[in-house]
């Protein structure tokens, strides 16, 4: 009578207060999910947007890089030219260097892709088979590094659906405009007075092949103060360039 009573425990109601916090916790990774899955869909559909976006020949696109030197604050000199105020041995200088195949293929270079498909199950090393029009949605959308097998995988159909967008001479003169060739040295009329104090329009043979075969590693490689190994190269693209006929046909 006088001692304590016993509390009264309902098991079934513990129960299920016990489940309640694991239930809500399943509500909060699927209110996750739902929201990952809404931002990888707007990332994805913004290159498609966006490519829509560049085709007027007033808009003048920037690549990744230039933003990342912008949110860094560490500036950038580009200065947008039209193709038609560019020298077309420029133009002809860097198809020789970079993508032959520019002129034929669609977006991507299928030949040059089972090469290094085949390399690699060789197990011998790959060469790039990056073609122009890769290299300018990677620099448009997408990054350098980490994760470039990544990368890859996306800029395959983005390089196929920039190619069905665009003509080949606006690819050609947004690559030629956001190309870096140079630490903040960004777009051919940029790289043209910064390197040999010209405008891009007077551009010689020599200082076209130059600047081509800079490309594929502008920090390292100065245009301006070639070593022998450079200079051999830009002799071999000048030769190139100068007899290219219908590979730069897409661009006359």
């Amino acid at each position: 009578m006088g001692g304590l009573a016993e509390p009264i425990v309902d098991h079934e109601t513990e129960g299920l207060d016990m489940a309640r916090p694991r239930r809500g916790s399943r509500i909060g990774l699927q209110r996750w999910v739902r929201r990952g899955i809404a931002v990888a869909i707007v990332l994805a559909l913004m290159p498609v947007v966006l490519t829509f976006l560049y085709l007027p020949s007033f808009v003048h696109p920037v690549s990744t890089l230039m933003l990342k030197d912008l949110a860094t604050f560490s500036g950038y000199d580009r200065r947008w030219v039209s193709i038609d105020d560019v020298a077309p041995v420029l133009a002809y200088s860097v198809i020789m260097s970079e993508d032959g195949q520019f002129c034929f293929h669609r977006g991507v270079d299928l030949g040059e892709l089972r090469g290094v498909v085949d390399d690699a199950l060789a197990g011998e090393m790959t060469r790039g088979a990056s073609t122009i029009t890769m290299q300018t949605v990677k620099n448009l959308y997408l990054w350098s590094r980490p994760l470039g097998s990544v990368r890859k995988v996306v800029e395959l159909p983005l390089a196929v659906y920039f190619d069905a967008v665009l003509s080949k001479r606006r690819i050609m003169e947004i690559y030629l405009n956001i190309a870096e060739w140079g630490p903040g040295i960004y777009g051919i009329e940029a790289a043209a007075q910064h390197h040999f104090g010209v405008s891009a329009k007077q551009l010689s043979r020599r200082q076209a092949a130059l600047l081509a075969v800079t490309l594929p590693n502008p920090i390292v490689r100065n245009p301006a103060k070639p070593g022998p190994g450079l200079r051999r190269l830009a002799a071999l693209i000048e030769r190139r360039a100068g007899r290219a006929g219908a590979y730069v046909g897409c661009l006359r």
